[in-house]
């Protein structure tokens, strides 16, 4: 039986060591949007409107928002294709699984001519495969987050803390990052009940409509987050709590005032959720740690008065740590 060989141009020399050197740049790209849950209104549904925020359908140049600084290198040393790569692997998610070269170079920005070389180099190395027509990715993509989740140092420090956190408290714990306009899920408890609520590693939600955005947020200077808000789309999952930019800022003032942040029914109607900002010895936000609860058994009173001295006391505790 022969292999099929699929014809290509190598588009950089250094494409495949720089394409390992970029794992960074594409962890937890949000293939792995899983949500647990223990009621029926929470779908998969919810995370593809959740996913489909990163890519607004109407624009063709922008994959995603960003306000992620660039790390500063020589011009010299500074390869476009890697990134225009990368640009590509973002295109694709559960609305665009399947494109062909037009489309891809419509939601990317890249000239036909070039997408075209990018998408026949990575079906070359392995990450991408195609018809002829259509192009897709395969599984050899998760490699690439799941290279962040294993080597970072932040997801293995806190996990042993996180899983007493959840332990005492009942229920799962969350330790999340933010991504330009979204939250990445980097650790998560593993779960005290036979059915819980809670994000896996590696899932992204918009950051306005989960605890943890507001709490992360709440540590930014008053000029980085207007900037933030300003350049934010506000989708809304609920109608029974739309949020705006102006009533965003208010939450997130309340956070910076509180030191924490309880959101309820801004993802979906039987969800709530509290999170505090985790900070470094030097006091620095590096993450925000969170639960995921039901709106049912958990009202913010309750919240406030049961799970709130818990999950602060870990995060005084992980300053010492991280």
């Amino acid at each position: 039986m022969k292999t099929r060989v699929l014809p290509v141009m190598l588009v950089e020399t250094e494409f495949a060591a720089l394409f390992v050197m970029a794992w960074t740049l594409f962890a937890v790209m949000g293939k792995f949007n899983n949500l647990l849950t223990s009621s029926d209104r929470i779908t998969d549904n919810l995370i593809r409107k959740a996913d489909k925020t990163m890519v607004s359908p109407s624009a063709s140049a922008l994959v995603s928002k960003s306000t992620t600084k660039a790390f500063p290198i020589d011009q010299e040393d500074l390869i476009a294709g890697v990134g225009r790569v990368l640009t590509v692997i973002e295109a694709f998610n559960d609305e665009y699984g399947r494109m062909t070269v037009t489309q891809v170079a419509e939601r990317t920005g890249i000239p036909r001519t070039a997408a075209r070389r990018y998408l026949l180099n990575l079906c070359h190395f392995g990450y991408g495969d195609t018809d002829g027509k259509f192009y897709w990715l395969t599984p050899r993509v998760l490699r690439l987050g799941q290279g962040y989740l294993d080597g970072a140092r932040l997801p293995r420090l806190v996990q042993p803390f996180i899983q007493r956190l959840a332990m005492s408290s009942g229920e799962t714990v969350n330790v999340s990052v933010l991504d330009g306009h979204e939250l990445v899920y980097v650790a998560r408890s593993n779960s005290p009940r036979v059915v819980s609520i809670g994000f896996y590693a590696g899932a992204r939600v918009p950051a306005h409509v989960v605890g943890a955005g507001p709490a992360i947020l709440s540590t930014l200077p008053d000029s980085n987050l207007k900037k933030w808000i300003a350049a934010h789309e506000f989708s809304t999952f609920n109608t029974s709590a739309v949020l705006t930019a102006k009533k965003f800022e208010k939450v997130i003032l309340k956070a910076r005032r509180d030191n924490y942040c309880i959101s309820i029914g801004n993802l979906d109607q039987g969800l709530a959720g509290v999170a505090v900002p985790l900070r470094d010895r030097h006091g620095e936000c590096k993450a925000a740690l969170s639960m995921t609860l039901q709106s049912s058994i958990w009202s913010e009173e309750r919240i406030t008065e049961k799970l709130l001295p818990l999950i602060v006391e870990a995060a005084q505790v992980l300053r010492a740590v991280i």
